[in-house]
């Protein structure tokens, strides 16, 4: 993004200018932004500690949930700080930065398809499941979607760094975000509004081919299994990983193709998808995880044991 008449600052507008509101909205985004950052790091502190939960399946979880921290963080501190300082202004390089990072933190898109062929490996081939997800394969296959998502936002993000504006500095949103960039911009930004949702569409096809393509096997052979008990214990294995896909996937419509028009509804979806949804996805994880429940009971109970050393 270039400046055309000497631009350095942006201005953000926030999402409320009401006192009341703004405290409000401040304890609620403070205890979130806290319960997200203890409980993802939580997992990634357990599958990292305990012997249990060196498995591909948490490994992939510990890149996903270190993903969600990062997104996270990469928004509601500098929110936070806008809030109680009143400190409205943002650099031209930070908001640069935030967008990038931003958007290469929110493509969890690819990293849950490789959970989904996780699953699949799991249910479809077990008894290779361990021979086919090693950790070669299992790194690699994390490198893949790191790269992917690199490369779906550098075409897009390269043509944003050409933009010009000329008097407005102010962006309609908490944080910043491609859509009210676009918006100040002075140049015609219909090339790169297009690019950005052949990017969407792209990114979002390609990634649900590989998360229900697998689970389309995987509704197969749980159907063949002989006892009611053994097709309740397979999909109970995929349930977590179906609703944080469901989580993902509807905010991301919603975000990329402008479901609603409201530039309210629109920001109040973008504090959602910032606290709520990394708040949620260790509990959705971990709540029917009998190997994670015991890991951290376990772990208390050492921390408890040294403690009174």
């Amino acid at each position: 993004m270039r400046n055309h008449t000497g631009i350095t600052t942006f201005i953000l507008l926030g999402l409320t200018d009401d006192p009341q509101t703004k405290a409000l909205l401040f304890i609620f985004l403070f205890f979130t932004y806290i319960l997200s950052v203890t409980g993802n790091l939580t997992i990634i502190t357990l599958t990292l500690v305990d012997s249990h939960l060196k498995t591909p399946v948490y490994f992939f979880l510990r890149n996903f949930f270190f993903l969600e921290v990062s997104f996270t963080t990469v928004c509601i501190p500098r929110f936070l700080y806008s809030i109680s300082t009143g400190n409205n202004t943002v650099t031209y390089n930070a908001c640069t930065s935030q967008i990038f990072f931003v958007t290469l933190f929110g493509a969890t898109e690819f990293f849950l398809a490789a959970m989904s062929y996780d699953r699949y490996v799991a249910i479809c081939k077990p008894l290779h499941y361990m021979t086919v997800m090693n950790n070669k394969f299992c790194a690699l296959l994390v490198l893949c979607c790191w790269v992917a998502g690199l490369m779906i936002i550098l075409p897009p993000f390269s043509l944003g760094l050409q933009l010009e504006f000329c008097d407005s500095s102010a962006i309609d949103h908490f944080s910043c975000d491609s859509g009210p960039i676009l918006n100040i911009s002075c140049l015609d930004t219909w090339l790169l509004e297009q690019l950005l949702i052949l990017v969407a569409i792209f990114a979002l096809i390609i990634t649900q081919v590989c998360v229900f393509l697998p689970y389309t096997y995987i509704i197969k052979t749980v159907l063949r299994l002989p006892s009611v008990q053994q097709r309740k214990k397979a999909f109970s294995t995929c349930s977590s990983h179906m609703i944080v896909v469901s989580i993902t996937y509807g905010s991301c419509i919603f975000t990329y193709f402008k479901a609603c028009k409201e530039v309210a509804i629109n920001k109040g979806v973008s504090v959602l998808t910032t606290s709520v949804a990394p708040l949620l996805n260790p509990f959705i994880y971990t709540l029917r995880n009998k190997q994670v429940k015991q890991a951290f009971n376990d772990s208390v109970k050492r921390f408890a044991f040294l403690s009174k050393k």
